[in-house]
């Protein structure tokens, strides 16, 4: 059983948290702005929780989606289904036993966070098998990790405000450029395989639109920050934002495949760094 758990928790990816981290920065992002720095503990922890478990549900469902590809690639050959050690009925199992248990956590929140919640098990159910289809899955991924967002607003709030859209946006940008720096170290298997990315459909030109893409993605929570009236940290935070996206252009700049996946590693950073701004920025309200 000990064993079996093992593999569960690999399929899960826990081993692995910089998924969890990527979609947790947006949903405390969307709580502390929804909640002007004092969001509910309750909903804080229903959210931290639900983005576990989300996250958790959508690796499942991504590696039983990716099953005969995965063991065509060498960075995902050894995961549990590729490597037969989860039968992918026990995954489909898993899926569903998480998702159920993320949708009991909602149904402590309102009647509009419920409804909200129905998308969000749809997006996290439906991306792994976008990238069969279209070449913009991390556009996909972006708006699943990004529905977040207003639902966070909806739980705090009981509406769904224009800051809210703005950090929808926000997310699904910043969510498209480092996923397309991930789909930039799979690029030649996926070639071969014939799965389709923004990292193929970018070509020599992923460098120069990663960084398109990373400015508008400054750009709105910049113009997050002026409709929710934040202030001089929050913006000292975006600086910060700055200057890691400009070191993620420096490591990708080879095209190296470990270089671009320590950039997308770094965008964990970037997350604390917004983050970082709101909670300061609204720390000093309450002190003035």
């Amino acid at each position: 059983m000990k064993r079996r758990l093992l593999q569960y928790a690999y399929l899960m990816r826990l081993h692995k948290p910089i998924g969890i981290f990527l979609l947790l920065w947006p949903t405390l992002w969307a709580l502390w702005i929804a909640g002007e720095g004092s969001p509910s503990p309750l909903v804080v922890l229903v959210f931290v929780a639900g983005v576990l478990l989300m996250r958790s549900a959508g690796c499942v469902i991504n590696d039983y989606a990716d099953r005969d590809f995965d063991p065509h690639v060498a960075r995902t050959r050894d995961r549990p289904i590729a490597a037969g050690r989860v039968k992918p009925k026990e995954a489909l199992i898993l899926f569903a036993l998480l998702c159920l248990l993320a949708f009991g956590l909602v149904l402590l929140m309102n009647s509009l966070t419920i409804c909200l919640s129905l998308v969000s098990v749809f997006l996290a159910a439906t991306y792994p098998f976008m990238k069969r289809y279209t070449h913009l899955p991390q556009v996909y991924l972006g708006a699943a990790f990004g529905w977040a967002v207003p639902m966070a607003f909806a739980a705090q709030t009981g509406e769904v405000p224009k800051v809210a859209w703005l950090l929808f946006v926000a997310t699904v940008l910043w969510a498209t450029a480092y996923d397309t720096m991930y789909g930039m170290v799979d690029r030649e298997d996926d070639l071969k395989i014939g799965v389709k990315s923004t990292a193929i459909l970018f070509g020599e030109s992923d460098r120069v639109i990663i960084a398109v893409i990373q400015v508008l993605f400054l750009l709105a929570l910049v113009f997050a920050g002026q409709v929710a009236d934040l202030g001089a940290y929050y913006y000292f935070g975006l600086s910060l934002a700055s200057v890691l996206a400009l070191y993620q252009q420096y490591l990708i700049r080879k095209r190296d495949p470990q270089a671009c996946f320590k950039a997308f590693l770094n965008n964990n950073w970037l997350g604390v760094a917004v983050f970082g701004g709101i909670v300061l920025d609204y720390l000093a309200r309450l002190n003035a």
